[in-house]
């Protein structure tokens, strides 16, 4: 007769291949259950902060150093079409921990005391969903989310540690306050790895580039990799400028930092015997911190870098071009720790039959972005859909002129485009990124720079009209606040 420890432990992974569906309430368990034969993975969720895909060597840049991101998309699955849902620090974070869009989980904008903006108390969030379902939580580094009781962890690893500088900021010290956590028990656990870096760090000089956290010295345990200005690729979206260059040096040295304490990381995951059977997720909030990316819902804001390494994987090196959203990250790690039991509804779906091969996410053939707020004070609420071939964007509040976060009007890029802004900002004019129509329809096979607008063109009102239905659509399923403008106007 089968212990009743053995019996919990078989029960525990009998959702292990369950799919997920979208808007859907998954079904409790089945009462028979085979015998576990392996032990549940842990999960290890590594977030950036403000990193794009334009500075990653997996991702084809030939000058940045990041060996240990290179070596952990060699050992997992690399998505190349893979999305946030809005370029803002804390709407992001909430919608990858709840796996709903930030306007239904009611995380609007920055979380910070000034701003205030949190989830609703009644969301469930992934800490706690793998909590209740047997996993030790524990969370180090960048926070940004709230409230507390919805986004709560076991334990907050090291909160003391900084000696004059964050935490978040030092990654190799903190790897190495992480690692006690690892092989604390043989409970399985959830390690949620959250940098600072390569977020830009105040105050904020607008005639000086930014130093994206680097510091003379460096940090504990770090080798400082420097960059040439001169070498850098400046992404088509940022203009060719002395201005730019240099603070992407900056940004590139920030996220070689980081690398490092990723690899330091996993050192120790191999070292505790704990690597194998843990699931890896890389990824970051939203795209690089410049005019242009972050807080927009174009492509450089939201197409994001996103890794998972699976336990024991057949598929090690394999690449995706299959529709991602972050709204799937927490649904995925539910069903892939076999946690898929009496959930809330998702706005995404679990990535497991595209992490077995699968060309596309069943039944999906577009995703969404929902953007409302970043500070405050900058109220433009715009809602996409995106496909692989055409980008909707619905400027809701268009008359306004487009509000740009504190750290990106106060960079030098921004200081040394405004003093010649009849010069084109990358491949549009600083108008044109001001000043947005009600709008946007972009074909990206045709305009992959999103800078010439079709919607209102005769020859494209099929493809607008199927993709306003289609994002009106989901935003009356996802219980939008801001659809009632389209009832109103």
């Amino acid at each position: 007769m089968r212990s009743l420890r053995t019996l919990l432990a078989s029960l525990s992974v009998a959702t292990a291949t369950l799919t997920i569906p979208a808007f859907a309430q998954v079904p409790p368990a089945p009462a028979r259950v085979s015998e576990a034969t392996e032990r549940r993975p842990n999960v290890v969720f590594i977030i950036a902060d403000d990193h794009g895909t334009d500075a990653i060597g997996a991702w084809g840049n030939r000058t940045i150093q990041t060996p240990a991101l290179d070596a952990l998309a060699r050992d997992g699955t690399r998505f190349t079409s893979a999305f946030a849902t809005s370029a803002s620090c804390s709407p992001s974070r909430s919608v990858l921990l709840t796996g709903q869009q930030g306007h239904r989980n009611g995380a609007y904008g920055l979380e910070h005391n000034v701003h205030h903006f949190q989830a609703f108390e009644t969301v469930q969030s992934l800490p706690v969903m793998l909590a209740r379902n047997g996993y030790r939580t524990g969370r180090i580094g960048k926070y940004h989310v709230g409230p507390e009781s919805v986004f709560h962890f076991d334990e907050v690893l090291a909160p003391e540690m900084a000696k004059g500088y964050s935490l978040g900021r030092s990654p190799v010290e903190m790897a190495n306050a992480a690692t006690p956590f690892l092989s604390k028990s043989d409970q399985p656990f959830f390690l949620y790895f959250a940098f600072e870096d390569p977020h830009r760090i105040g105050p904020y000089e607008p005639d000086t580039a930014n130093s994206f956290g680097n510091r003379p010295g460096s940090y504990p345990g770090v080798r400082s990799i420097t960059y040439d200005p001169a070498k850098v690729t400046v992404p088509p979206f940022l203009p060719d400028r002395p201005e730019v260059r240099a603070e992407l040096a900056q940004y590139y040295q920030s996220v070689s930092r980081m690398d490092q304490g990723i690899a330091t990381l996993i050192a120790a995951l191999k070292k505790a015997g704990k690597y194998d059977n843990t699931i890896i997720v890389y990824l970051s909030d939203n795209g690089i911190a410049f005019p242009g990316a972050k807080t927009t819902l174009y492509d450089p804001g939201i197409r994001l870098p996103l890794i998972i390494k699976q336990p024991k994987s057949t598929r090690a090196g394999s690449v995706s071009d299959a529709l991602v959203s972050w709204t799937d990250i927490t649904p995925t790690l539910l069903d892939m720790t076999g946690a898929a039991r009496n959930l809330p509804k998702f706005d995404g779906t679990s990535l497991r039959p595209v992490l077995a091969g699968a060309p596309e996410v069943p039944g999906r053939d577009a995703i969404f972005g929902s953007h409302t707020m970043h500070e405050v004070t900058m109220y433009y609420p715009m809602r996409m859909i995106r496909d692989h071939r055409y980008k909707l964007i619905w400027n809701i509040a268009a008359p306004l002129t487009y509000p740009s976060a504190s750290d990106l009007f106060q960079s030098s890029t921004w200081t040394a485009a405004m003093r010649r802004p009849d010069i084109l900002y990358g491949k549009r004019s600083i108008t044109a990124y001001l000043h947005r129509p009600t709008y946007e329809l972009y074909d990206l096979q045709s305009d992959p720079d999103e800078v010439r607008n079709l919607a209102d063109l005769p020859a494209h009102q099929a493809a607008l009209k199927t993709l306003k239905g289609k994002l009106l659509a989901y935003l009356k399923t996802t219980r939008d606040p801001w659809l009632v403008k389209q009832d109103y106007e």
